[in-house]
This record gives structure tokens, sequence and C-alpha cells, in this order.
């Protein structure tokens, strides 16, 4: 049976409604007050409130306001004196459903109670809804209904009953350590170590050392004997992020581990056995490193067995509005906030926005902006003003984490050749002279550029 909670400071009230409800199936329970309604909260845990307007001590808008900070708050219907509905309008603001007036009518009571239960039906029904889509779109951390989130995960599903190496690509910010934590989940080796090491924030001369340990007095600080990343993930999956930042001598070595299934540490002469599953990542094409020489092919193909692009947030919008609801619902849980949604307009916004840094961009915009948030929901204003424009080519190839001058320099200049071409109306001629080069060498990078 639906709960009712009376709160009336007047007995006969309380008695007439207790009454009126329990003729109609309700299980009901009263008080005498503001305060001795919130005592009563745990207890009678209530699915709606019907709390007068106007009490001694506490007001009924005063009540409505603290109901509405609990977790699962329930229902209010508020009730008012002739004369005092502009009170029952500013209950409503604080986060009534309704009000009734005194006296009221039975019926009046009962059809509000009814509508109230209709509208909790409804909440109950999409908030199930949602939790069954949010289901299906989750896996093993990974959140997306796309069609390329879904491929992804196909290729998790697959890719993860082998030990064959992946090779994960993808921009900054897109979730490949996520992705590689759910191949491990997913795998026979899920019980065993994952151990995951960013290549690039290693100095070169401390790498050798932290992937396969090390011999004491095998160099100057080598005061004891360390083990290595490699053996501390026997039997489990070690995750090499940023291989292409691994210096070439140090390429030959990994080499040899992935071939042969064996490491040496440094200083020592015997080698010792290891099972592991390596799954590598890059912001890189590896393949471009390979054909200007900075990457060993032979590495490359031993690493690419299985590739895996994960896709940038600009090419799966359809997935922000879920990842909006995951951040607000762990933001919520770690700041102990209560912004429990994102207002249209501010949705349209984030929806607009290409977002080169990609989800982790993303779980910042939200995170500062329920901090800024006055209310329960995010609004256009606690959005930063980047949010909504389109981000330039420099700014996204900045922010995908590439440090190749070479190709920044080559989106720079196809950006100021278009830029050129459309202030002189495709003039050739002229865009050459704002560019300041030879009419000849923008035929040629018109041609390479595949610019019309």
């Amino acid at each position: 049976m639906p709960r009712v909670l009376v709160v009336d400071d007047e007995e006969n009230i309380r008695l007439v409604l207790c009454t009126l409800l329990r003729k109609h199936g309700y299980e009901v329970d009263a008080a005498p007050s503001g305060e001795d309604a919130l005592e009563r909260m745990d207890v009678a845990a209530p699915d709606f409130v019907i709390a007068d307007v106007r009490m001694r001590g506490m007001s009924g808008i005063e009540l409505v306001a603290q109901l509405k900070r609990r977790v699962e708050p329930p229902v209010v219907i508020v009730m008012s004196a002739y004369g005092s509905v502009e009170l029952a309008l500013e209950a409503m603001k604080a986060g009534a459903y309704d009000y009734v007036q005194k006296p009221f009518k039975q019926d009046e009571v009962l059809l509000a109670l009814k509508k109230a239960e209709e509208r909790e039906q409804l909440r109950r029904e999409n908030r199930a809804l949602k939790e069954e889509i949010a289901k299906g779109a989750r896996f093993e951390g990974l959140i997306g209904q796309s069609e390329a989130m879904k491929a992804v995960f196909r290729v998790i599903e697959r890719a993860a009953e082998h030990r064959s190496t992946v090779l994960i690509q993808g921009e900054s910010g897109t979730g490949k350590e996520l992705v590689a934590r759910a191949l491990h989940q997913r795998s026979p080796r899920a019980g065993k170590p994952f151990v995951a090491v960013n290549c690039g924030a290693i100095p070169a001369g401390l790498l050798e050392s932290e992937l396969f340990g090390h011999k004491r007095g095998a160099f100057t600080d080598a005061t004891s004997d360390r083990v290595g990343l490699f053996e501390t993930a026997h039997e489990g999956t070690l995750f090499l992020d940023e291989v292409g930042e691994m210096p070439q001598p140090l390429q030959v070595k990994l080499l040899r581990v992935l071939q042969e299934s064996t490491l040496r540490r440094l200083g020592e002469t015997r080698d010792r056995e290891v099972d592991v599953r390596v799954i590598a990542a890059t912001v890189r094409d590896l393949a471009l490193e390979v054909a200007e020489e900075r990457f060993r092919e032979d590495l490359f193909y031993r690493l690419n067995v299985l590739p895996l692009v994960v896709p940038p947030l600009r090419e799966r919008r359809e997935d922000v509005p879920l990842l909006v609801e995951h951040f607000l619902e762990r933001n919520n849980r770690r700041m102990k906030t209560r912004v429990r949604a994102i207002e249209p307009s501010a949705m349209k916004r984030l929806l607009a926005y290409s977002f080169p840094g990609n989800v982790r961009e993303l779980e910042n915009v939200i995170e500062r902006a329920m901090v800024l948030a006055d209310g329960e929901r995010i609004t256009e204003g606690d959005l930063p003003d980047a949010i909504g424009r389109e981000a330039s080519p420099v700014e996204t190839v900045l922010a995908s984490g590439d440090l190749s001058i070479k190709r920044a320099s080559s989106i720079i200049e196809e950006t100021l050749i278009r830029r050129a071409l459309d202030k002189t109306g495709g003039n050739r001629t002229a865009a050459a002279r704002l560019l300041e080069i030879s009419h000849r060498a923008l035929l040629y990078k018109l041609k390479d550029y595949g610019i019309k």
C-alpha cells in the first residue's frame, strides 16, 4: 500500500485525513510538527507527505526544503488556508508537487494523491527504462551505445579469449586504458595481475630497469635486486601505454620478450621465462612512425596482431548523454553533491562541441559544472565558454596528445590555405600572395591536400 505521512499541528485535521486515507487503502502515519515529521521519516518511510503550509515551529515550506535534501525524497502535497495561496505557491517552488486549499473536500485530497501516484509510477518506469538502457550500454567500465562503441565491445569480446597482443590506437582521452582493462577482465587471466606502465612518462634510462628488472650492482644506484614489471605481470597482462615513445634500443629487447617469452634482468647472464599477455596503446600512427624509421617494423607487426581503434568522442556524440549521466552519478557519490540533471539547453551545447580532449575533457567539464551549479541542475551558465563552439583543427591536434611537429604543421598549413581561398573567393593567385608563397607552390599543395 502507498504510505502517507500527514503533518499538521491541528489534531482534528490529522484525525480526519488519517481516517479518510485509511478508508481508501493508504497506510497512514501522522506528525504534529515539521520537526517531528523529519524524525519519523526513516521509520515511516512515506511515499507521500501531506503537510500544512502554516504550522507552529517549522513551516511547511521549510519542511519541503528539508525533505528535498534527502536521497529519495517523498512527494509532498501542501495544504493552505484561504488567503495563503501565495505560501502554497512558494512551497511548490521549494519542491512541493501540488497543493489543496483548506477547508478541503475529500475528493480534492484523493485526486491530488492519485495524480501524485501516477506521476511517481511514470517516474519509476522511466528510471527502470533508463537503468535497462544503461545496463546494455556498459561494458567492463566502458560506456556507449553508439555503433562505433558496440564495434569496440565486439572486438574486445573476441580478442579477450586469446593471448595475442593487441595494439589499441586512439586519441588522448578516449579511454585506451579502460579498453585494456576490459580485455584483461574478459580474459582467462582476469584473476591474475593487470600491470600498466606509461612508456612516455619514465626516463629512457630507467625504463629498461622498470620493465625487465635488474641485479644488485648492475649500475650505480642498483643497491638491491629488483623485479621488473614483466615478471610482476606473470600469468597476467602488461599494458604498455604510449608504446610509440619507447626508445629504439629498448624496442629490440621488447621484441625478444614477445618472440621468446623470456627476459634477462639488467646485470644478469641467465634468461627467465615469463607468461605475459601484452597490450600496447599509442596516440601515434605507428605505421607512419615505421615509414619514417622511428619505430621498428618487426616490433610493429608483432604488436599489431589484433588492432583496435577507439573512436574519438566527436564520432560518437550519441554517447554524450549516457556519459554525462554516469559522471553525475559518480561525482555525486564522490563529491557529496546533489546535482541530478542537466538542462536541455546545456546538453545541446555539449552535443554541438567536438571535445578535442575526448571523454576525459567531458568528465572534467561535468565536474567543473557540478561545482559551479547553484541547484540540482547544470545550466548553460555552468559550462565553460569554449563549450558550444567548434574546436579549430589546431586545437584538436594539440588536445590529441600527438607531439609530431610535422603532422601539426601540415594541419596548420592546410587550414591557412583553406582560409586564404575563402577570403579571396577561390582566387589562387591572390591566395598565394596572402600566404606569401609562389603560385606554383600553392598548386602543388592544393594537390597534396586534395583541395579543389
